[in-house]
Order: structure tokens, then C-alpha cells, then sequence
């Protein structure tokens, strides 16, 4: 049973930095496509990063680049996510998702359907 658990998430000041961590368990953490989904109150769930099981490629939403950076530790069966520049806009609850991917390297994309196990979310508050 493939669980991925969240952590690092808080309450920072406009400007600040976070970084997320996604631990899985119950797999083979380098089988797995991994993604980064938020959720704001009263909107619908997003796209925010996307990252192959070998991290030969990293897709990003327009509103993150240049300020968030997902990466993977394969050895620490690990992803993370670093939240620089924050801004009013970037708080919401941060979901880890994964797919099992076997030995393919390629993005699951941008859509929630496509990624079968979820983390239970962790909270990201930007103040001013």
C-alpha cells in the first residue's frame, strides 16, 4: 500500500521561503512520476510541478516558475518542493501525488486524474 506523507508547510511572510517534503512508502520510490498539487479555499485543485522518476525532466504551472523548484532524493525516497518569492497567492494546501511509472520516464501531466496515490496535505499561510 503506497502512502506518501507531507511536511514542511507553515505560515511565512511575503517574500519568505518554505520547502516541502513528500516521503513515500510502500513502493519502489523510483518507479514513481511524482507531482505537486495546491488547493485553495473555494478553488478547484492545481497543477503546480511535475517531476519523472529518474528527474530527467520537471514540468512547472506559468505562476511558479522562476520561484518554485521540485526535486527528488531517490535514495531518501523523497521529493520536495522549494517555495521561494511567496506571494498572497501561493497559500493554499499543498498535495504530493504519485504514479507508478516502471521504468518510463516520462511526466503524468498536469491533470489530477492522472496520478493514483495522494498525501493528506499540508498547509501553506502567506501573510503580509
Amino acid at each position: 500500500q503506497v502512502q506518501l506523507v507531507e511536511s514542511g508547510g507553515g505560515l511565512v511572510l511575503a517574500g519568505g521561503s518554505l520547502r516541502l517534503s513528500c516521503a513515500l512508502s510502500g513502493g519502489t520510490f523510483n518507479s514513481y512520476a511524482m507531482g505537486w498539487f495546491r488547493q485553495a479555499p473555494g478553488k478547484e485543485r492545481e497543477f503546480v510541478a511535475a517531476i519523472t522518476r529518474d528527474s530527467s525532466a520537471i514540468d512547472y504551472t506559468d505562476s511558479v516558475k522562476g520561484r518554485f523548484t521540485a526535486s527528488r532524493d531517490n535514495v531518501k525516497n523523497t521529493m520536495y518542493l522549494q517555495l521561494n518569492s511567496l506571494k498572497l497567492e501561493d497559500t493554499a494546501v499543498y498535495y504530493c501525488a504519485a504514479v507508478w511509472r516502471g521504468m518510463s520516464a516520462t511526466l503524468p501531466g498536469r491533470i489530477p486524474s492522472n496520478y493514483r496515490y495522494w498525501g493528506q496535505g499540508t498547509q501553506v499561510t502567506v501573510s503580509s
